[in-house]
This record gives C-alpha cells, sequence and structure tokens, in this order.
C-alpha cells in the first residue's frame, strides 16, 4: 500500500508498504483524513533533539526507540473507516467512521502512533488501531473535521488545567493551531472576555473566527498593556513555545496571574522566578490531553459547539505530504493541512 513517511529528513512517498494486519484486539481501518501537527513539522526538523530529550525525560525507561537512518512512520489526528478485526476482537461494523487515541495495543505493549520505525499512522492508506479505544464518529460529522478531535483536545487540556471561569479573563499568547484550539475550549467553557495576540493577521482572523473577543497584533505592544485595563488578573495562555515568553509573562502579568504553558519549547530557557514570587503568579505546564478530553473534544465536534472549518487551510493527498510540509512554514498561508488518501 501506499503511505508517506520520513526519510533523511523529507517526508517521500512509498508505495511498497507491507499491508498491515491487524491482531487479537485490533482493527485494520482505511484513513479517510489525517491533519499535519506542528510536531511532525519539528520532528522532521530536529528529530534527533526530540528523542534525546525524550530519552533524558524518560532516564532510559521507554523513551521513543527510533531509528531515523529507516523511515519513519507519522500522523496522529486521523478519522477513519472500519475494515476488519482481528481475531477474536469484537468492534464496530465494517464501514463504521472511528477516530481513537494515538495509541496501538498490542502483545509488547503500548505503542504510540506518532513517530515510529513499524507502527503505521495516519499518512498512509491503512493503519491498525485498538478496538477498545475506537471512538465511533457520532452525527454525521464530516470526517475531515473528525480529524481534527485530537488537537482540540490538546485545547481542551490546556483550559480545564486552568482552571478558568467565564467571568475570568483568557489571554492566549499565540494563535497557532494550539492557541487556536485553546480559543474554542475556552468559547465552549463560556468564558466572556477571550484576547488574543500574533504576529500574524491572517492567524488573527482565524482566533476571531473560532472565538476571540479581541485580537491584538504582538508587533504594536506588549498585550499586557491592553489586558492590564480589566478589573482582575488575567488567565494566560502561553501557546507559542519560543525562549524567552514565560519571562516576559511573568515580568508584565499582573499579581495573582494563572500561567499555562502549552507552546512546547524544546530549546534550553532562563526567567526570573522573582517575578513570579513577588506577584504570586501560579505556572502551570502541560501536555496532550486524558482519554475523556479526547471523547469531549469529538463530541463538542459532532453537537457543533465548536466548527473547525475555518482552520483547514488546504489538503493534499500522500503524495503532496511533502510539499504540505514546506507550505506549512508560511502562517499567512496556512493553519491546518489535511491529507487525504
Amino acid at each position: 500500500m501506499r503511505a508517506a513517511v520520513l526519510r533523511d529528513g523529507r517526508m517521500v512517498l512509498r508505495e511498497d508498504v507491507p499491508d498491515p494486519v491487524p491482531g487479537p484486539g485490533q482493527v485494520l481501518v482505511a484513513i479517510r483524513a489525517c491533519g499535519i501537527c506542528g510536531s511532525d513539522l519539528h520532528f522532521a526538523a530536529h528529530g534527533q533533539q526530540m528523542l534525546d530529550m525524550t530519552e533524558r525525560v524518560s532516564r532510559g525507561s521507554g523513551g521513543m526507540a527510533v531509528d531515523l537512518s529507516r523511515d519513519i512512520f507519522m500522523g496522529h489526528e486521523f478519522s477513519a473507516e472500519v475494515l476488519e478485526a482481528g481475531p477474536d476482537t469484537e468492534t464496530h461494523p465494517v464501514g463504521t467512521a472511528v477516530t481513537s487515541v494515538p495509541l496501538l495495543l498490542s502483545e509488547q505493549g503500548v505503542e504510540p502512533i506518532v513517530y515510529s520505525n513499524h507502527t503505521i499512522g495516519g499518512y498512509a492508506e491503512r493503519m491498525l488501531l485498538s478496538a477498545p479505544l475506537l471512538l465511533p464518529i457520532p452525527n454525521g460529522l464530516d470526517l475531515k473535521h473528525a480529524a481534527l478531535t485530537e488537537p482540540m483536545a490538546v485545547g481542551l487540556h490546556a483550559v480545564n488545567k486552568s482552571n478558568i471561569e467565564p467571568g475570568e479573563t483568557a489571554l492566549v499568547l499565540g494563535c497557532g493551531p494550539i492557541g487556536i484550539a485553546i480559543i474554542a475550549a475556552l468559547r465552549v467553557r463560556g468564558v466572556e472576555n477571550i484576547v488574543a495576540s500574533d504576529f500574524s493577521s491572517k492567524r488573527r482572523e482565524l482566533a476571531t473566527a473560532m472565538g476571540a473577543h479581541q485580537t491584538l497584533d504582538a508587533a504594536a505592544g506588549s498585550p499586557f498593556d491592553t489586558v492590564k485595563r480589566a478589573d482582575k488578573p488575567a488567565v494566560v495562555f502561553e501557546a507559542i513555545g519560543v525562549p524567552g515568553i514565560i519571562d516576559d509573562v511573568l515580568l508584565r502579568a499582573r499579581s495573582g496571574t494563572r500561567l499555562v504553558v502549552a507552546g512546547v519549547c524544546m530549546e534550553s530557557d532562563t526567567f526570573h522566578p522573582f517575578f513570579a514570587i513577588a506577584k504570586e503568579i501560579n505556572v502551570q505546564f502541560c501536555l496532550a490531553y486524558t482519554a475523556e478530553e479526547f471523547a469531549e473534544s469529538l463530541r463538542s465536534l459532532a453537537e457543533g459547539e465548536i466548527d473547525v472549518s475555518p482552520l483547514i487551510t488546504g489538503e493534499v493527498g500522500l503524495d503532496g505530504v511533502g510539499a504540505a510540509f514546506d507550505d506549512l512554514a508560511d502562517p499567512e498561508r496556512h493553519c491546518k493541512i489535511l491529507v487525504t488518501p
């Protein structure tokens, strides 16, 4: 079968990938749509760094065992249709539209569907999923929209970690896919004052479409000059992920601010603890989501609470994944490109 794989830092098309065969508890599915995630772009450019950092965090007890000299399968934001169940496996009928948290259960343990030399991801015609983890896509939800369940769950998780209440002000720094997902989750939560900041005019337009009440051009000055006029401290969501942002927030934010760090910074960073101490700022780091949040994200999409259609700015086949990775470097052109095998 056909699949797009990472080879020597570039996405290339393979047409000789063996068809995956479902084992007990597994289901073979046909991919209908798969979103290209920013973490995939980063892995393509800085794979060794990501592997090294993961190894340091895991202390040698379960980091990603990926060989960069071999082809790497990726793609973890997907929707699919059931084709075939493995031996002694009860699952949804053939043709059922499904999605799943990106994990594959096997006799070898739990394999994240993210970067792997052997576990096929969503940049392929077919892949394996775990029957117990499948979620049927309800209400006739467009399968292209359902593929964005995963990134929307990332935003929901950050909002849940913040414990924000509807009457509080939210300041979202960065309107890339993570920031946009946070804005969508804040709107569903009923937050009445959502302020979003970004350099890109296109991303600011998307922020408004997804629920931001006010957008600010980051090039025109600090967003805190605007938010400080509010009666209460803001709940700040950092969705940029570059060095220096955390320190700047701690310096400029009001006393009592809660800072939720959702942007994934892979570089060393420094900040002044005194800024946070003097203002009693609470800092919460967050990553990914729970299975319950994933299911809640799918429900929000299916019931129309979140419309992700403005985020889908491009669509390519498997032979166009490499060019799509290049195109996503320009925030004025794209937010989310879907791969539709």
